[in-house]
C-alpha cells in the first residue's frame, strides 16, 4: 500500500514539474477533457483568459499561459517569441497532450499560428481572437519582412530603451490611453495597464519587433486543421473581413467572423465571444 502512494506521488510530482520545466512560460492547469491551450496577448496576464476559463473548465482541461516577461513573470534572453514557440512545441510532447486545441489573442494567435505551422501534426484546432500572421502587412499587405527590419523604427534595442527611459507615471499613462482606443471599457483597460506596468521593458520591446519582422502568411499554408480567426472592427467590418482575409489567403481550412467589438473581444463581447468558442470546440467551423 505504501508502495502504491510513494509511487503515485512520484508520479505526480514529476507531472507538475513537467508543467513548471518551460522558462519562457508560466502555466496554470485546471479542469478536465479534452485539453486547450490558452495564450494571452502582448504584455497580458493568463488572467485575460478567466471567464473562458471558468466557462470551459467543466467540460475541458485548461493550460493558461503567461509568457516569461509579462505581467510579472521573469524574462528570458532573446529570441523570446521564438523560445515560447519552441518551448510550447516540447511542453505539448513532454506532457502527453493529446492534439490540445490553441487558442491565442493577439500575440497569442501569432504564436499559436507558428506552433501549428511548424508541427501542425500536434493539435486538433486553432481558434485566433484578432491575431494575424505578419502585423506589419495590416496596412500594407505588400510589404516584407525585410523591408520591417531595414526600418530603423524596429530596432529591438531601441525599442527597448525606448520603454525603459519612460518614467513609470508617463509609462502608465500612455498605455491606458492605448488600451482605451482598443477595449470599450475603462475598468479593464486599467487591468491591462497594469499588467503592463508589471511587465520587463526589454521583454515589451523585443517582443513588438520579434513579432512585427516576422512574416507567417506563407507558413500557414502547412497547417491543415480548422481555423477560426474572431477579428475585431478596424472601422468597418467590411474593412476588417477584406483585411483579415488578405492576411489568411494561403491558410486552406478557415473562416473569418468579424466581431461587433474592439481588439479585446472577450471583454467586450462576452456573451458573442463565449458562444463562438463553444461552438468551435464542439462543431468546429460548421455553422
Amino acid at each position: 500500500m505504501m508502495k502504491k502512494i510513494f509511487v503515485s506521488l512520484l508520479m505526480l510530482s514529476m507531472l507538475i514539474g513537467a508543467y513548471c520545466q518551460q522558462k519562457s512560460f508560466k502555466v496554470e492547469v485546471s479542469g478536465k477533457g479534452q485539453p486547450v491551450i490558452l495564450i494571452p496577448g502582448y504584455s497580458c496576464s493568463g488572467d485575460v483568459w478567466k471567464t473562458t476559463v471558468d466557462n470551459l473548465k467543466a467540460n475541458y482541461q485548461l493550460h493558461v499561459l503567461t509568457l516569461a516577461g509579462f505581467a510579472g513573470v521573469p524574462p528570458i534572453d532573446t529570441p523570446i517569441l521564438k523560445t515560447v514557440k519552441n518551448d510550447l512545441i516540447k511542453y505539448v510532447r513532454d506532457n502527453h497532450l493529446n492534439k490540445p486545441v490553441l487558442i491565442g489573442h493577439s500575440m497569442g494567435a501569432f504564436i499559436s499560428l507558428w506552433v501549428a505551422s511548424e508541427e501542425p501534426s500536434l493539435f486538433s484546432k486553432i481558434l485566433c481572437v484578432d491575431g494575424v500572421p505578419f502585423i506589419s502587412a495590416m496596412s500594407n499587405p505588400s510589404i516584407t519582412s525585410e523591408e520591417i527590419k531595414k526600418n530603423p523604427a524596429y530596432n529591438a534595442e531601441s525599442e527597448a530603451n525606448h520603454f525603459k527611459n519612460l518614467a513609470e507615471k508617463q509609462f502608465q499613462d500612455n498605455q491606458f490611453k492605448a488600451m482605451l482606443a482598443i477595449i470599450s471599457d475603462s475598468a479593464h483597460a486599467g487591468l491591462i495597464t497594469q499588467w503592463s506596468a508589471a511587465s520587463d521593458r526589454k521583454t515589451l520591446g523585443y517582443t513588438f519587433v520579434e513579432m512585427s519582422t516576422t512574416d507567417l502568411r506563407n507558413e500557414i499554408a502547412k497547417i491543415n486543421i480548422p481555423v477560426l480567426v474572431l477579428g475585431s472592427t478596424y472601422g468597418t467590418m467590411e474593412t476588417s473581413q477584406t483585411t483579415l482575409t488578405a492576411q489568411y489567403t494561403l491558410l486552406h481550412d478557415k473562416r473569418i467572423i468579424i466581431a461587433p467589438a474592439r481588439h479585446f473581444i472577450m471583454y467586450d463581447d462576452p456573451l458573442w465571444f463565449r458562444e463562438q468558442v463553444k461552438n468551435f470546440l464542439i462543431n468546429g467551423l460548421a455553422d
